[in-house]
């Protein structure tokens, strides 16, 4: 039986995601037994479509390249057209919502509300939004499991790469006494110029122009965006419900070209750090620019890419190294969590 899918969000990750199954869903079938429909899209600005049949996604995607929405997509009996999000997610007959809205890093929202809408539902969620996990994880898990369903959330650290599977999966056993990581490409690629020669200020230009930072780069460069994740890291991996409030944070924008010479002088790079630590007075968080010394992994992280070290009891220091953004990635991140739901893993 198909399993079947909503789209509540359909911009650049989406339309990654939904590439992936139509390159992927026969190799999918052969390879894991999968098979993913896709019933329900709704975008703010593309409008919606519900098809409890299945929408045939060759022709969704046909009609966003000639007109970016989904007026040219064909009229059949049982297509139901300008439902907004919430309709959608009761109305569906999806088994699981994909949730890749924009979300108000400040709230939550739209995301909390479209994943306690679709858990009351009985629908799983997984999503990419760091909002939901980082502001109502406690919640959101408690309702997903009061109405059995699943919630998850890969893709809301490192996109593609599995910084919170690896550590809930293959490093199990271990007592995790420390988490250490580059989260964010941005600030990292930046930090690269800037030991290259730049000024901040031309760093960020760069940055913006090559998109790795918005116009607006508060997020990125005050280590607000890095402060989410390691909300999330300390919730769901530590199991120790921090808030944001309890992160004490600081970003880049300060460092200039003699805090990077003396770095250099001292064999160290600068790298905005995120980081969680458990202490006798319970786990210390903290985000913020350090001299990360030569030898470190984590010194030699250049340019956009991200890493994370785990220092564990019995294992040892494991460093995971990979993309944290980029559109087939983060696509690649909703997909990891759909094959571990097909599988009942985590």
């Amino acid at each position: 039986m198909a399993h079947k899918l909503a789209f509540i969000g359909f911009g650049g990750v989406g339309q990654g995601l939904a590439d992936i199954l139509l390159s992927k869903s026969d190799w999918l079938k052969d390879e894991f037994g999968t098979d993913f429909q896709v019933v329900s899209i709704c975008d703010l600005y593309k409008g919606s479509l519900h098809d409890p049949n299945g929408l045939q996604l060759d022709k969704v995607m046909d009609g966003l390249k000639e007109d970016g929405n989904f007026d040219r997509y064909p009229d059949s009996p049982d297509l139901v057209r300008g439902m907004d999000s919430m309709e959608t997610i009761e109305a569906s007959n999806a088994d699981t919502m994909i949730e890749i809205t924009f979300t108000d890093v400040k709230t939550g929202q739209p995301a909390i509300d479209h994943c306690k809408k679709a858990f009351q539902s009985g629908k799983n969620a997984v999503l990419t939004n760091k909002g939901p996990v980082a502001l109502a994880y406690e919640e959101l898990k408690e309702l997903a499991d009061k109405n059995n369903v699943r919630f998850l959330f890969e893709g809301t650290v490192m996109s593609g790469t599995p910084a919170l599977r690896m550590p809930l999966t293959s490093l199990a056993g271990n007592e995790i006494k420390q988490i250490r990581g580059i989260f964010n490409g941005t600030t990292n690629y930046m930090l690269t110029k800037m030991e290259e020669g730049m000024k901040y200020e031309e760093a960020l230009a760069q940055a913006q122009e090559l998109g790795y930072a918005e116009a607006d780069p508060t997020s990125d460069v005050e280590g607000y965006d890095v402060l989410y994740k390691v909300v999330i890291l300390a919730n769901v991996v530590m199991g120790v419900p921090l808030k944001k409030e309890d992160v004490t944070c600081k970003g880049i924008s300060h460092l200039s070209p003699e805090d990077i010479e003396q770095a250099k002088e001292e064999r160290a790079k600068w790298k905005l750090i995120g980081r969680l630590e458990r202490t006798q007075d319970g786990v210390k968080a903290s985000v913020g620019p350090e001299k990360v010394a030569e030898g470190d992994p984590l010194s030699s992280i250049a340019g956009a890419l991200n890493a994370v070290t785990y220092e564990c009891d019995l294992s040892g220091p494991v460093t995971l190294v990979g993309a944290g953004a980029g559109i087939p990635e983060t696509g690649f991140a909703l997909l990891i969590d759909l094959i571990n739901m097909e599988r009942q893993q985590i």
